[in-house]
């Protein structure tokens, strides 16, 4: 079963930063990273799945044209909106099933997926397939330490490229690992 939406809101309920996401030096270094490996400098139309508190999406909103970031948490959003990027959208979404309008130039999945189960990774892999614009980029970023989850991160992220690949084929094209995370770039081929 995938992680109850109501877990997120005590999450934020008892902190409005629960992954440190403006204070930690892992939480920088992992955004830095992620952001050097994007193939293009300005994409037309940018999703972030999970965004949080939209700390990610103020550096990728900022690559472009236009940016949607999603999450469960309201109060998290309700953050999101609070940093008034000129060229975001911030919603509330249960996803995989609340899924928007599909022609992303940038589709992101940062440590997003383990929260998932099996059933929904597979569902997000069909949405991602479907949503990607041709010659988009999708990056996926996956913690590599233990979770509290159905999958561990990177069995998460296996799963999702395992069905991804059966949809359409893609290949990485880029990747950047540490002890604490993964991040790949993947091209459709």
């Amino acid at each position: 079963m995938s992680t109850d939406p109501a877990h997120f809101d005590r999450l934020y309920a008892a902190d409005p930063d629960p992954w440190g996401f403006e204070t930690s030096a892992y939480e920088a270094a992992k955004l830095r990273a992620c952001l050097d490996l994007l193939p293009e400098e300005r994409f037309a139309r940018g999703l972030e799945l999970g965004c949080s508190i939209g700390v990610m999406s103020e550096a990728l909103a900022a690559r472009c044209g236009r940016f949607l970031g999603l999450d469960t948490a309201r109060a998290a959003i309700d953050r999101a909106r609070a940093r008034r990027i000129a060229n975001a959208e911030f919603r509330v979404a249960h996803l995989p099933r609340d899924w928007p309008d599909g022609g992303w130039d940038l589709i992101v999945l940062s440590e997003f997926l383990y929260f998932l189960d099996a059933e929904d990774i597979a569902l997000t892999a069909s949405r991602v397939a479907s949503s990607l614009a041709p010659g988009g980029t999708l990056l996926l970023c996956c913690w590599l330490g233990p979770t509290e989850t159905e999958l561990d991160g990177r069995a998460a992220q296996s799963l999702f490229v395992d069905r991804l690949n059966g949809i359409a084929p893609f290949d990485m094209t880029d990747g950047h690992e540490t002890d604490a995370y993964a991040a790949s770039i993947w091209r459709l081929r």
